[in-house]
């Protein structure tokens, strides 16, 4: 990073776009200094930064914001485009899928994990039948390569990975086995884990539960 340049990310530290994108400036070797927000209690910087959408993460570099976790990671991987690795492909079709992959992640995955804590019965029910059903579509994409695109670590999967912290939540309170159904998934979450940008991002899971049981209490009425 070049000494003039000022990088600084808006974020919650159980938000999984929020790990995306520090797991890619890890990747990177880019220093960066970290703002936990609040989400119930945004702070005026993060307004003023994301006046649209008002959530995190931003990415805010020499004063300037980008927004959107996907699109972070784009621009992080487009301007330090000097530094190792090459996050997202350079071939065009490539590039298509791995962009296909991140929004199905960022959409499908996400809203279903969701639900999985947000709701009960046959609501809860449904959504953890979805939620596996993502997984192994997922999964299929996987096959048995060691990342999403192959031999190197990417884009796909800095975008799935931080739902391996979740997935404990999910389980525990949709009850079910994410490696009873998926053990391709969780096999390779394992490998991803070896990674320094990974397992020190990713917070604990017990962590991560005990935020979700309290945040469970809004949706929810035991």
């Amino acid at each position: 990073m070049a000494a003039e340049d000022e990088v600084i990310v808006l974020d919650g530290w159980a938000s999984m776009f929020g790990m995306k994108v520090r797991i890619a400036l890890a990747e990177k070797g880019i220093k960066y200094e970290y703002r936990e927000e609040n989400v119930r209690n945004k702070s005026s910087l993060l307004l003023q930064m994301n006046p649209v959408h008002k959530k995190i993460p931003v990415l805010i570099h020499n004063g300037k914001p980008v927004c959107e976790s996907s699109i972070i990671v784009q621009y992080i991987d487009e301007f330090w485009n000097d530094k190792a690795p090459l996050l997202i492909p350079s071939d065009p079709y490539q590039r298509a899928q791995a962009k296909f992959w991140v929004d199905f992640i960022d959409n499908k995955v996400y809203e279903t994990g969701r639900r999985t804590w947000t709701t009960k019965g046959e609501e809860q029910e449904a959504a953890s039948r979805q939620f596996i059903e993502n997984l192994k579509l997922l999964e299929e994409q996987l096959g048995d390569k060691k990342y999403f695109v192959g031999e190197h670590f990417g884009f796909v999967d800095m975008g799935l990975i931080p739902y391996y912290c979740w997935f404990y939540s999910f389980e525990t309170i949709g009850k079910f086995s994410i490696e009873a159904e998926c053990p391709k998934i969780i096999a390779w979450a394992k490998r991803c884990m070896q990674r320094e940008s990974v397992f020190k991002t990713l917070p604990d899971e017990k962590r991560v539960f005990e935020f979700v049981l309290e945040r469970r209490k809004v949706y929810v009425v035991e």
